[in-house]
């Protein structure tokens, strides 16, 4: 490529881009504690269906029986810790990019009434089933 080459601008500008990505990922999983003691907050998915309302959270490494799911005011909170195993902690550490600490996710929820909100885990994945109320589905 010869000087001035628009390759050479492009590659440039595609390299600096995707340090910004890096150092953005970083960011957004770098602890902080607020003021509640959040550290971080789950990526989440949500799907709606005719009967229920699926939601994903990624929670590799959590116990789901430990995560508190509640119904705030039409507001999903999904909260708990996510910890080093204990035989891990004496373990040289290379790489420690998953978060750790207190999270707390909130999501809105679409307008509705719930009959029972059903919790599993899936693949590293907390997922919560919100069954609609029977009004809601349309059914008599």
């Amino acid at each position: 490529m010869t000087r001035g080459d628009p390759r050479d601008w492009m590659w440039s500008e595609a390299l600096h881009m995707l340090s910004q990505a890096d150092r953005l990922h970083r960011q957004m999983f770098r602890p902080q504690a607020s003021a509640q003691g959040v550290n971080w907050e789950p990526p989440v998915d949500m799907l709606e269906t005719d009967e229920a309302v699926l939601i994903l959270a990624a929670l590799p490494g959590v116990d789901v029986e430990q995560v508190q799911v509640v119904i705030d005011n039409g507001v999903l909170v999904i909260a708990g810790v996510r910890v080093l195993p204990d035989e891990l902690r004496t373990a040289t550490i290379h790489r420690l990019e998953l978060p750790q600490g207190r999270f707390e996710r909130r999501i809105e929820l679409p307008a509705g009434r719930y009959e029972s909100v059903r919790r599993t885990a899936v693949n590293g994945c907390l997922v919560v089933s919100l069954t609609k109320a029977l009004a809601r589905r349309g059914r008599p």
